[in-house]
């Protein structure tokens, strides 16, 4: 069993979501190309002396153009989603530590402030 298949294994939740996210990708990527051909028609029915040949020419080439335009649109936007999560995670990670660090310093001094008052008690 290899590694990935432990995991999968161990993290059903995981797969599933991976599964999904997946299909996810795969129906908005085709809603994308649909689109393309949709524009691509339009803009074909506004050219009527067009031949259907050349028709069907100029939608090819409008549907390869718009759908590579959307492959380094969607690129840039996950390398910039991939950068902004490694930001938030550090960011995450600083907060964390601050808190955890007033917490300690609070819960010390509130230790102490107890400290105090109870050998003044005395």
């Amino acid at each position: 069993m290899s590694g990935e298949e432990r995991r999968a294994a161990a993290d059903p939740d995981a797969e599933s979501a991976r599964g999904l996210a997946q299909v996810e990708g795969y129906l908005l990527w085709n809603a994308e190309v649909e689109q393309a051909r949709r524009l691509a028609r339009r803009f074909t029915e506004q050219l009527p002396w067009l031949t259907t040949a050349q028709r069907e020419d100029v939608e090819r080439v409008y549907t390869a153009e718009r759908t590579a335009e959307s492959r380094v649109v969607l690129a840039r936007i996950s390398a910039r989603a991939l950068q902004l999560r490694g930001e938030y995670t550090a960011r995450y990670r600083r907060l964390r530590a601050r808190c955890v660090a007033a917490a300690l310093v609070c819960a010390g001094a509130a230790g102490g402030a107890c400290g105090v008052v109870g050998y003044l008690a005395r």
